[in-house]
């Protein structure tokens, strides 16, 4: 089952209350903040609202806060690509 991956880009200050209820009901309270939904005609009409403040993309499984946290995180450990303390590189 495909869900819509909502994520709120610009913040909705200034805006009518009808927009900010909108994000309301997306569930769309802080900036950068994502949210899953499922994909129906009520939600597509709901982000239409409010399109140029999120960025929209599909996707086929619903992940949790604490999954998103750890696919953004790097590898552990570190890579040295190169060393300062090479002898003979670049000096004469």
């Amino acid at each position: 089952m495909p869900f819509f991956k909502v994520t709120l880009i610009r913040s909705g200050i200034g805006l009518t209350h009808k927009k900010l209820g909108v994000l309301k009901a997306l569930g769309l309270r802080k900036r950068m903040r994502t949210v899953f939904h499922d994909v129906n005609p009520a939600i597509a009409g709901q982000l239409m609202k409010v399109k140029e403040l999120i960025a929209l993309s599909t996707t086929d499984k619903k992940l949790s806060r604490r999954q998103m946290h750890e696919k953004r995180q790097p590898p552990p450990g570190f890579v040295v690509e190169k060393s300062r303390l090479v002898e003979g590189e670049g000096k004469s």
